[in-house]
């Protein structure tokens, strides 16, 4: 591929999602929420959070404040294969350190 090729894709927008955890509920429960309602998650608060591309699990990370800003430090990439995974699954043994 030449750098020209590579160019274009580099200009793709994708959407990103930070996920700090799930929960499966039934379609009662959910309307049952109303504001003030809390839903619990499958993960602790310290946990690390799933950064996620176009469906795609493809990375972990902590949360932090920049400047008054949340933002996601990356502490490990998932392997190619997890990448093509639509799932959760990404554990400490598919990662790697940065």
């Amino acid at each position: 591929m030449n750098s020209q090729n590579l160019d274009v894709l580099l200009d793709i927008e994708l959407p990103v999602t930070v996920r700090f955890g799930s929960k499966q509920m039934t379609f009662g429960e959910i309307m049952t929420l109303n504001a003030g309602s809390l839903v619990e998650f499958d993960r602790a608060p310290d946990d690390p959070v799933e950064v996620v591309v176009n469906d795609r699990v493809v990375a972990r990370g902590d949360i932090v404040m920049v400047q008054g800003n949340y933002a996601v430090r990356i502490t490990g990439i998932a392997i190619p294969r997890e990448r093509l995974d639509t799932g959760s699954g990404l554990g400490a043994e598919t990662t790697g350190d940065l």
